[in-house]
């Protein structure tokens, strides 16, 4: 898997760079310092998944991470920021972020870049506990108009609560298979690509 990191910070990019390095699995493609470096660096290294930071002089890196998207939505960037601001989460959704995590635990970024270059979502903990307060008026969606059933519509919130399939038929008293059949039905219902787009059309329709 090769990453991209995007930091305007020189040490936490070399910090990063060595602790990334250390993973056999990982090979760093490059590294930048900025929201346009990352575009610059993007289309030319072609990661395959890149870590930025938000905060950063000129082009943030969420007007980065647009740009990138809009032109290649395929990218699977990976934020990594020390800010937790509720208009910075809901911005790297909507764009089509594939995680957001805080810099606390350096130890976690290794598996969350893993999860992410298999097709996963990632979120910290701290982001995902927010999410259900951040999108809890969305029960006023018209979902009739998708011909989205309430059973779908509780798989809806559930997944925008950052419950995995297990968790859901948990809470439910569904089988995975039947949680994985609710959700490939659901997606195509609403013309979207991945659960990650689903917690985006979630919070999207807020009274």
């Amino acid at each position: 898997m090769r990453v991209l990191i995007v930091d305007d910070d020189r040490l936490v990019c070399e910090s990063l760079k060595i602790i990334l390095q250390a993973d056999p699995e990982i090979e760093v493609a490059g590294t930048g310092g900025g929201g346009r470096e990352a575009v610059e660096l993007f289309k030319k290294l072609m990661p395959d998944v890149l870590l930025m930071d938000i905060r950063m002089e000129g082009m943030t890196g969420l007007e980065a991470g647009e740009q990138i998207l809009a032109e290649m939505p395929d990218a699977r960037i990976l934020y990594l920021t020390t800010f937790s601001d509720d208009e910075y989460i809901i911005k790297a959704l909507r764009i089509g972020a594939k995680g957001y995590l805080l810099k606390q635990k350096f130890d976690n970024i290794a598996p969350a870049l893993k999860a992410v270059y298999s097709g996963q979502s990632v979120f910290g903990s701290e982001i995902v506990t927010r999410l259900p307060k951040l999108m809890q008026n969305s029960q006023n969606t018209d979902y009739e108009s998708y011909g989205i059933s309430g059973k779908e519509q509780e798989i809806i919130a559930l997944v925008a609560k950052g419950m995995n399939n297990r968790e859901i038929a948990e809470s439910l008293f569904l089988s995975e298979g039947t949680v994985r059949n609710y959700l490939s039905s659901i997606l195509d219902k609403l013309d979207l690509r991945d659960r990650t787009q689903l917690a985006v059309f979630y919070f999207n329709h807020l009274a």
